[in-house]
């Protein structure tokens, strides 16, 4: 699990304002990873993505792509020839830069039709998230994505025809659902349906695959509140994201075979809490609407967590969950 731009500052601030505390305090098992990319200190999310999805450093703005941009598999990708479920669940679009390296290679993380494009050669089960636009009414090409996924079997639908929430999501096929025609909205704004449909594919994919499953699910707009220094907002992202993460946590604790994870990808925004705050009044700050190269906390739970301890680079992350999953690279 990913919490996009999620930094110590901000879950410190999210763990005071909840009471409750956070999930992440269930976690027995905590590292930090060292996030700078192929070519800056501070990474982007494409490269911060791409390293722990496929174990290498790559320049800013690349997807799934090495420094000299030879496309390099993913854990999505090797978790489908070694025979197990995948998905991704996210609240960006699908063609972002962090969900876009474990599906896609491309040299610019602009390249949307073109990543779009390249999710045509993936299997994935379940795939929850914005962007039908990219596969719909491309500009680059004739071809209609979404109709040519229906013709391989899937169950394709959107946010325009049914809510998500409403729906009934057996597992006998194959599911994509778009939540949105690019960017879907923020929590604040009325999106629901990350906690849920977290849960909802966690059991999909588990039913479709009895060797297993891997399943990436992002709180992408964590990071958006950061680069926009609005801390209401980002408390309100990374409280949706630890439901998300209860949910998880919850059905892992049932089924006892499952490794949760949950890191970041960069930190978004200098986030701190200020002298003059209290528990449940903090006074926040910001010392840039851009990233930094702070370290990123990695948590985990479940079989071989303790894989997960310790201080590494951001490429250990895919090392470690081959590991865990016990993946076999091809001859």
């Amino acid at each position: 699990m990913i919490g996009d731009g999620m930094g110590l500052g901000q879950i410190t601030a999210s763990m005071y304002l909840n009471k409750r505390g956070l999930y992440l305090e269930k976690f027995p098992v905590i590292g930090l990873q060292k996030t700078f990319s192929g070519n800056n200190l501070i990474t982007d999310s494409a490269a911060g993505a791409t390293a722990m999805a496929c174990g290498v450093k790559t320049f800013n703005n690349g997807i799934g792509v090495n420094m000299d941009t030879i496309p390099v598999q993913s854990i999505l990708e090797l978790a489908e020839k070694n025979g197990l479920a995948t998905g991704m669940i996210v609240t960006s679009s699908v063609v972002h830069g962090t969900p876009s390296p474990f599906m896609a290679h491309q040299a610019n993380r602009q390249f949307k039709e073109a990543i779009a494009l390249d999710f045509m050669n993936t299997d994935i089960d379940f795939l929850v998230g914005g962007g039908k636009k990219y596969f719909d009414r491309r500009e680059s090409d004739d071809r209609n994505l979404y109709k040519e996924l229906k013709e391989k079997g899937y169950f394709v639908s959107d946010y325009f025809k049914q809510d998500i929430m409403d729906m009934h999501i057996g597992s006998k096929k194959k599911f994509i659902f778009f939540t949105a025609d690019d960017e879907p909205t923020s929590v604040m704004s009325g999106r629901k349906y990350l906690p849920y449909i977290a849960s909802v594919g966690a059991k999909f994919l588990r039913k479709r695959n009895d060797k297993g499953f891997f399943l990436m699910i992002e709180g992408s707009q964590i990071d958006w509140g950061g680069h926009q220094n609005n801390a209401e907002q980002l408390i309100h992202e990374l409280k949706d994201f630890n439901t998300a993460v209860g949910r998880i946590l919850k059905f892992a604790q049932k089924d006892k075979e499952t490794l949760v994870i949950v890191t970041a990808d960069h930190e978004t925004g200098g986030f701190a809490i200020n002298n003059g705050s209290t528990k449940s009044e903090l006074v926040p700050a910001f010392t840039t609407n851009g990233h930094t190269a702070d370290l990123i906390p990695v948590f985990a739970f479940g079989p071989q967590s303790e894989l997960f301890n310790g201080i590494y680079e951001n490429t250990a992350i895919y090392e470690k969950m081959k590991k865990a999953l016990r993946l076999k690279e091809e001859n």
